[in-house]
C-alpha cells in the first residue's frame, strides 16, 4: 500500500468510514455549489449585461472565465490531492471559493466580475477533484457505484436546478445574490467537513508541482475558447481565428511533451490511452457541452425572444432539472446490467432527438419539451462517463483520474458556451430567431455524431479494451 493510500484510506483498520454517507452529503453540497455556479449565472446574464454594459463576448467569458480556470487548474488540484491529501485541498478550495463568491457579488464592472469568476474557478479547481478523490477512497464495490451515481446526479441535476435558483434570486434580491448565496452555505459546509473528514498525511517524498504544465493547459484552452467566441462576430475564416486555433493546438502539443519529459508531471498522459478513461473524458465533454448549450440558448430565448422574466424562465427549466436527476438516478441503478455502451449511445440519441425538436418548431412548448428529453440523455451520460473513467482506477490514482474527468467536464462547458454563443450570435444580440435555430441544430448534430463515436469507443460490460 502506498503512502497516499495509508493516509487517505477511510479508516486505519480498513473498515468503511462510519460517517462516509454523511461526508458524501456535505461533499455533494460543496460540489453542487460549483456546478450551480455555471448555470445559476447563465440565467442572470441578461440582467448582468444590462447593469454592467457587457458585450456578447464578455457575456460568454462570464461563463468561460470560471469554467476555464476551473478546468485548466483541475489537474493541478488533482495532483495536490494526491500529494498533500484530499482533506486539505477540499477545505482550502472551499474557503477560496466562498470568499471569491462574496467578492464577485460586489463587482461593479466587467473587469471585477471576470476577476471574481477566475478566483471562483481557482477555488473550484482545488475542491472538486479532491472531493471526488475522497469519495472514491471512502467507498468500495457497489457502494462506490451508488455514491458515483449520487455525485453524477448532482452534476447533471444541479446544473438544471441552478437555472431555477438563478431565476428566483435574480427576480428577487437581484443578480449579485447568485454569488452571495454561496457564502453562508460555504461556511456551514466548511465547518462540517473540517470536523468529519478523516485526517490525511503528506505523501513522501513530495515531488514538485508542474506549474508550467498547468499554465500550458490553461493558456491553450483560453486560445481555443477565444477563437471560437470571436468567430461569432468576425467569422471562422479570418487570419486571427486561424492563428488562435493553431496556437491552441501547439499549446496542447507542448503540454503533452511537457508531461512526458517533466520530472514530476501533473498527469500521466498515458492514462488517456486507456480505453475506459478516454471514453469517460469524451462522454463528459459531450454531456457538459450539450447541457451548457441548452441552458445558454434557453435563457436568452425565453428572456429575449419571448419576453419572460428571470423567475418565469427558471420555472420553465424546472422539468429539465427533474428529468436530468431522474435520468442520472435510473442510469446509476441499471448500468451494471445494461452496460455502459448501450446507455451512452441511448443517452446521446435522446439528446440529439430532443435538441432537434426546437429546430423543427421553435416556440416555448417545444423548447421546454425538447430540452427535457435532451436532459434525460445528458443525465445518463454523466453517470456513464464517471463510472467508466473512474470505476477501475487504483486508489493511488484516484486523485489524478478524478482531476482528468473534472477537467474535461469544465472544458466541455467552456466549449459548449463558446460554440453556441458564436453560432447563435444573431439571436443573442439581435431580433432574429434564426440564431437560436442554428444553435439547436449545431447541438443536435453534435449529439448525433457523438452517438456514433460512443458506439465504437465505449467498452462493453467488462469495461476492458
Amino acid at each position: 500500500m502506498t503512502q497516499h493510500e495509508i493516509h487517505e484510506h477511510p479508516s486505519r483498520d480498513g473498515s468503511p468510514h462510519p460517517l462516509r454517507w454523511r461526508i458524501l452529503a456535505f461533499l455533494g453540497i460543496a460540489q453542487l455549489m460549483l456546478i450551480l455556479d455555471v448555470t445559476v449565472v447563465a440565467i442572470a446574464l441578461p440582467h448582468i449585461e444590462t447593469d454592467l454594459g457587457l458585450s456578447r463576448e464578455a457575456m460568454t467569458w462570464t461563463v468561460s472565465a470560471y469554467t476555464l480556470t476551473f478546468g485548466g487548474l483541475m489537474l493541478l488540484g488533482g495532483r495536490l490531492a494526491d500529494l498533500v491529501g484530499g482533506r486539505r485541498m477540499v477545505l482550502a478550495g472551499l474557503l477560496i471559493f466562498t470568499v471569491a463568491s462574496l467578492a464577485t457579488g460586489f463587482a461593479g464592472s466587467g473587469g471585477m466580475l471576470l476577476g471574481g469568476r477566475v478566483a471562483q474557478g481557482l477555488g473550484a479547481a482545488l475542491l472538486s477533484p479532491s472531493a471526488l478523490s475522497l469519495l472514491v477512497n471512502l467507498f468500495d464495490g457497489d457502494e462506490r457505484n451508488k455514491a458515483l451515481g449520487v455525485w453524477s446526479a448532482l452534476g447533471g441535476g444541479g446544473a438544471a436546478l441552478g437555472v431555477l435558483l438563478g431565476g428566483l434570486l435574480t427576480a428577487g434580491p437581484g443578480w449579485p445574490w447568485v454569488f452571495y448565496v454561496n457564502v453562508p452555505i460555504g461556511l456551514v459546509t466548511l465547518v462540517a467537513l473540517a470536523r468529519m473528514l478523516p485526517r490525511s498525511g503528506v505523501a513522501t517524498p513530495r515531488p514538485r508541482l508542474d506549474v508550467l504544465g498547468a499554465l500550458l493547459a490553461t493558456a491553450s484552452s483560453v486560445a481555443l475558447i477565444y477563437a471560437i467566441t470571436r468567430a461569432g462576430d468576425h467569422g471562422w475564416l479570418t487570419a486571427t481565428t486561424g492563428l488562435l486555433l493553431l496556437a491552441a493546438a501547439a499549446g496542447y502539443l507542448a503540454f503533452v511533451v511537457r508531461q512526458r519529459t517533466a520530472a514530476s508531471p501533473m498527469m500521466d498522459v498515458t492514462m488517456l490511452t486507456r480505453r475506459p478513461v478516454a471514453t469517460g473524458t469524451f462522454l463528459i465533454v459531450m454531456a457538459t457541452a450539450l447541457m451548457i448549450a441548452v441552458f445558454f440558448l434557453g435563457t436568452f430565448y425565453f428572456q429575449r425572444a419571448q419576453g419572460f422574466g428571470a423567475l418565469q424562465t427558471g420555472l420553465l427549466f424546472l422539468p429539465v432539472a427533474v428529468v436530468t436527476m431522474l435520468g442520472a438516478d435510473l442510469t446509476g441503478r441499471v448500468i451494471a446490467r445494461a452496460g455502459a455502451r448501450a446507455l451512452a449511445v441511448a443517452g446521446l440519441l435522446a439528446a440529439a432527438a430532443g435538441l432537434a425538436v426546437p429546430v423543427l418548431w421553435l416556440d416555448t412548448v417545444t423548447v421546454v419539451a425538447g430540452t427535457a428529453l435532451a436532459a434525460a440523455g445528458t443525465g445518463a451520460l454523466f453517470v456513464v462517463a464517471s463510472a467508466t473513467a473512474l470505476g477501475q482506477v487504483a486508489p493511488h490514482e484516484a486523485g489524478i483520474a478524478s482531476g482528468i474527468v473534472s477537467t474535461f467536464h469544465e472544458f466541455g462547458a467552456s466549449i459548449g458556451a463558446a460554440a453556441v454563443s458564436s453560432v447563435a450570435a444573431a439571436g443573442l444580440v439581435g431580433s432574429t430567431l434564426s440564431g437560436f435555430t442554428d444553435g439547436y441544430l449545431l447541438a443536435a448534430v453534435a449529439a448525433g455524431v457523438a452517438a456514433l463515436v460512443a458506439a465504437v469507443l465505449t467498452p462493453g460490460r467488462t469495461g476492458t479494451a
